[in-house]
Parts: C-alpha cells; structure tokens; sequence
C-alpha cells in the first residue's frame, strides 16, 4: 500500500503543473491579443505637419514680419500668405495696419505643392506650439524684428510658430528662420523691393 499512493500521486501533481502552466500561457496570449497596444496602435500622426502639406482650396501658409515698437508714424510690418490659388503680399504702417502696397497673384496647386513641401523640408512645423502668455507676442523684441509663421484650414489657425530677431526672445520656431523667410519671399516676384521700403 505504501508503494501505490506515491504512484498515484504523482500522475494528480502533474496534471495540476500542466493544468497551471496551461491557464499562464491562455492569460498572456489574451493580454497580448486584446490589451497590448504595441503592433495594434496606429503611430501617431503630426496634424500640423498634415494641414501644412495638404492642397485642399481652404489650406493657406501665413508670414506675418513685425518691426521695432516705435511710433505709429513709423512703426511697419507685412504679411504674405499663400494658398492653392493665390499669392499674397501687403506690406503696412502703423499700427491700424494701414496697406502700403499689395500684390496679388494667382496660384496653381502644383506649385503650392512644392511650396508647401519646401517649407516642410526646412522644418517648419518641428517646433511646439506656446499657449498662454508665452505665445503672447504684444512687445516682444521690442528693438527688433518678430517672425510668426502660421498653417492654417479656412479661418482656423492649425498651428502658430514665432521667433524674433532678439536673443532673449526666440520663440517657439525651431527651424532656421532666414531659410523660411526666403521661400515665402520668393514666392512673390520683386517682394524684396516691396519690402525693403518698410525697413525690415
């Protein structure tokens, strides 16, 4: 008899060893299927990245140049905005914006393309965006120059990036601002001319 419970035993543990190893395997099969979020989970997508290259007719690119906080009789800026269809330039004095010249011109959807493309190249929407008092840009750099790049969709800003010429003000642009300049500059012939009569 003392032979035999040994024997019969052991067949009852090794069911339960495989009963429990069985039962683990089933659980982190199913955590893997049904919660692991690693090769199920679409990689994130850049909203802004996708607003600026895409051609639909609501898209626009924005360059707004602000100068020194002078006097209104004096103080200048410009603005050049780009969409699928048309290319602007109005260059202004004081600050009720009132236009000093302003040129218009169409557009085609293949060259906003390339446009749009460039300025992704350039790195355009690699900064982030600021909220709050630090993306208020009311005195910023007071003595120089202040950049703002927007992309936007109809009427809604997707996203605002700012820098300025003054070193304890960069902003939260990311991307060489001379290179980004020049593109929207170039996307409107003579627009240095225009330009160059605001002394910015």
């Amino acid at each position: 008899m003392a032979r035999y419970r040994p024997n019969r035993l052991f067949p009852i543990i090794l069911i339960v060893v495989i009963s429990v190893i069985a039962i683990a395997t089933l659980i982190s099969i199913t955590r893997v299927i049904f919660f692991s979020g690693g090769a199920t989970t679409a990689p994130a997508v850049d909203v802004s990245r996708q607003a600026l290259l895409s051609t639909d007719a609501n898209r626009m690119v924005r360059l707004t140049v602000r100068g020194p906080i002078v006097a209104d009789e004096n103080f200048r800026s410009y603005q050049l905005s780009v969409t699928p269809n048309s290319r602007t330039l109005v260059t202004y004095k004081g600050y009720l914006d009132t236009p000093i010249d302003t040129v218009n011109l169409n557009n085609t959807i293949p060259a906003y393309e390339q446009f749009v493309f460039a300025l992704d190249r350039a790195n355009l929407t690699k900064g982030t965006q600021l909220s709050g008092d630090k993306n208020d840009i009311r005195g910023i750099c007071a003595t120089g120059e202040v950049y703002s790049f927007e992309i936007l969709q109809g009427d809604q800003i997707v996203k605002e990036l700012w820098t300025s010429t003054c070193s304890g003000s960069t902003g939260s642009l990311q991307a060489n601002r001379s290179q980004l300049v020049g593109l929207f500059g170039a996307q409107i012939p003579n627009a240095q001319t225009l330009i160059s009569k605001t002394n910015l």
